[in-house]
């Protein structure tokens, strides 16, 4: 099993990133013998991956910066780096390689601070691996002022960093960063690509693996969550249900406050998970005495955890109601399928009953607009709308048609 083998459906991109990580151990090989270092044409120090949400834009990256620690002796004899078995690609893969930085974030954006510290950590030298990687999965929620501190690094790296950007568009990354990138562009893998690793990496029913392929329309990571967790199927479920309770006012204004209470619900549960077990590591750390009581001059520590907590708890709600966006978009999507009598696979077979019934009782220009009022309320929640307010407007705007 190769490092290549959960990225799914990107054949080229896989095939580009095979060969820059040869130019890269020769490169690398050459250099400890010291023999001149070859001209790596198909490497370079900072690379920028983009795709649609699912497309496995942070996999792919976790798989090029385990080819690039790869230490396989096959590779002497011609092999390809990225055997999957070494212990440059193991630790890699399984986040524990000293040499891998790998940042993400559950707020709402990553500003000047971590990015300073990124920095600092780029300019040092591999302290056991051929590389020192950062692969960044969240480059789109850099502020301006982050961009700005990142950009020096990018445009002057040390001899041995990679910089592994990941976001969903070139618009989402700022100019002057994404300019001294090498640019990869991730397509949403095939349904039947999706239904195959859930058949083989993690062991679902087939029939139930290419239900949740389909349902989410190659998303590889909400396939996994939908044909695993029980919650995410009925939400998804009580999503679905929203386009037939929307016939008055009343069940309009009741459906988007279940819809957002969900979100809400779904962030708490997150957060009862982490929150807890963050405070008690932090007073432990501040020394904190058996009773609870804090020293003097830790409260400042204190409440930067709770801000941050809240600023993950706001992400969490938003992400929640952004899925059930996606979620109702694919369902007037296929609403639309029906009624222009379109050859195209549904995703949503398990409803067939409901997607009949509005595509019956409606026209295609009253789907269009009932798709861009969804589309609409996902941009209002971007620009901070207050989240009930957005829905119930989307709401009523999906009644009308």
């Amino acid at each position: 099993m190769t490092v290549w083998d959960d990225v799914v459906g990107q054949e080229r991109v896989q095939a580009q990133l095979s060969a820059a990580a040869r130019d890269a151990d020769t490169r690398v090989t050459a250099q400890a013998v010291g023999d001149p270092a070859p001209d790596a044409s198909k490497m370079t120090h900072a690379w920028l991956f983009t795709g649609p949400p699912g497309s496995g834009r942070s996999t792919a990256a976790r798989a090029f910066a385990a080819a690039l620690q790869c230490t396989s002796p096959d590779r002497a004899l011609g092999g390809e780096p990225g055997c999957g078995f070494c212990d440059g690609c193991h630790t890699t893969l399984v986040g524990t390689h000293a040499d891998v930085d790998v940042i993400r974030t559950d707020l709402l954006s990553i500003g000047v601070k971590e990015t300073r510290e990124l920095v600092r950590r780029a300019q040092l030298s591999p302290a056991g691996g051929r590389w020192q990687v950062i692969i960044l999965e969240d480059a789109d929620r850099l502020t301006e002022g982050a961009g700005n501190v990142l950009l020096k690094a990018v445009e002057e790296p040390a001899s041995r960093t990679v910089w592994l950007l990941c976001a969903p568009s070139l618009e989402d990354v700022l100019p002057t960063i994404r300019s001294r990138c090498r640019h990869l562009t991730l397509r949403t893998p095939p349904v039947a690509a999706v239904a195959d690793v859930l058949i083989r990496r993690d062991g679902i029913e087939p029939e139930a693996a290419v239900l949740a392929a389909r349902a989410t329309q190659g998303h590889i990571g909400r396939a996994r969550r939908l044909a695993t967790d029980e919650r995410a199927r009925a939400r998804r479920a009580t999503v679905l249900k929203l386009p037939l309770r929307v016939g008055d006012i009343g069940g309009c204004l009741k459906a988007a406050q279940e819809l957002v209470d969900a979100a809400a619900e779904d962030a708490k549960q997150v957060a009862e998970e982490i929150d807890v077990k963050e405070t008690e590591d932090l007073k432990t750390a501040l020394g904190a005495s058996a009773g609870g009581r804090m020293p003097r001059g830790t409260a400042g520590a204190m409440k930067e955890l709770e801000d941050k907590q809240k600023r993950r708890k706001t992400r969490s709600q938003r992400d929640s109601l952004d899925l059930a966006l996606t979620d109702l978009t694919g369902f007037y999507r296929d609403v639309l399928a029906l009624q222009m009598g379109s050859e195209v696979a549904l995703a949503n077979l398990d409803v067939r009953d409901s997607l009949d019934r509005i595509a019956r009782g409606s026209t295609p220009e009253a789907t269009l607009r009932r798709i861009e009022a969804v589309v609409a309320c996902r941009q209002a929640l971007d620009r901070n709308v207050a989240p009930l307010l957005a829905v119930e407007a989307m709401a009523v705007t999906l009644r009308a048609g």
